[in-house]
């Protein structure tokens, strides 16, 4: 962010557009800039449709203790006239120990208040959706770059086609590009790391967690959920996992082409089944399949947070084999 000094900080900003992320980001950073300066800035937010001038005048008075003010408006285009002429009025000759800050949606609504903060010299941070492939292109270029990382074109081209439109999408997926991976996102990198991740299923977490490996679990289940698989699937492929190695294991020792008809299963399952049960104890099974069911229960009954009881039933299988080898 480099050196921020009080002269460093406009006294006026006006945040212009509709496009949450980047309206959102403006203020954290002007948040972080004001306590740059000063660390106890006090700072206020407003509804600009819900502010009288009273209040107005009473917030961009000085304080009697001094010190640094930062006075956020959401919703600029809300405010009603009286309270934009006393605003405009006060943005010819601001307060130096207050920043004002107006988010402001940016169309026809209340322009006269955005034209009005403009001529007054306001700062403005430009916050509208981005319209065309380009922006979007240069957008992930520089959320690497902000990032510290290198990204061609091409590689932002590719993000883009994988992970759709949604700036929020894209900024989620720049960040984990970036701790991915050593921060050279060429387009190779993306196709790689989409192309070895869209195709995680429920089967994927169940298998991880079976075999004790709760970090590759976690990044499956979470790359899961990521790109829109549905939560119900991945506790059914759970219990599934459970109560298979199980199965087979109370069925003793043999081949699994042996066991096939016996247990109803194909031969591949029962092997997959045989090499994740060891290591595996009979209470250890037991305790699984109890916090499976409570893991499907919490899924299917709408929990809140269905990430959440996945999650924690990826740690408490792993915890019930953990206790087996013991």
């Amino acid at each position: 962010m480099g050196d921020v000094t009080p002269a460093s900080l406009a006294p006026i900003l006006l945040v212009l557009g509709d496009e949450e992320l980047l309206a959102t980001r403006a203020v954290t950073e002007a948040v972080e800039r004001a306590r740059g300066v000063d660390a106890q800035v006090d700072v206020r937010e407003y509804q600009a449709g819900a502010l009288t001038v009273g209040e107005i005048a009473e917030m961009l008075s000085p304080s009697l203790f001094g010190g640094r003010r930062l006075l956020i408006l959401r919703s600029g285009q809300d405010a009603r006239k009286d309270l934009v002429a006393a605003l405009l009025a006060y943005a010819k000759n601001p307060d130096p120990e207050v920043q004002l800050l107006v988010l402001h949606l940016g169309g026809a609504k209340g322009k006269a208040f955005a034209d009005g903060l403009r001529s007054t010299g306001a700062t403005v941070v430009p916050a509208a959706k981005l319209k065309g492939h380009r922006e979007r292109v240069a957008f992930v270029r520089d959320e690497i770059r902000r990032a510290g990382g290198k990204c061609t074109d091409d590689a932002a081209e590719a993000l883009i086609a994988a992970v759709g439109n949604d700036l929020r999408e894209l900024a989620a997926a720049c960040s984990q590009l970036i701790a991915d991976t050593d921060g050279r996102i060429s387009a190779d990198t993306v196709s790689r790391y989409y192309r070895g991740r869209v195709e995680v299923t429920g089967f994927t977490v169940a298998d991880a967690t079976m075999v004790g490996d709760v970090p590759g679990a976690l990044e499956a289940l979470r790359w899961a959920l990521h790109v829109g698989v549905d939560p119900v699937p991945i506790a059914d492929a759970l219990a599934d996992g459970v109560r298979t190695v199980a199965r087979v294991a109370s069925a003793g020792r043999g081949s699994p082409y042996q066991l096939a008809s016996s247990l109803g299963m194909p031969a591949w399952k029962i092997e997959r089944a045989q090499r994740q049960g060891r290591g595996w104890t009979p209470e250890g099974l037991v305790r699984a399949m109890q916090v499976a069911a409570e893991c499907n229960a919490a899924v299917k009954g709408g929990s809140d947070d269905r990430a959440y009881a996945l999650e924690r039933a990826v740690f408490s299988v792993a915890a019930a084999r953990q206790g087996s080898s013991r």
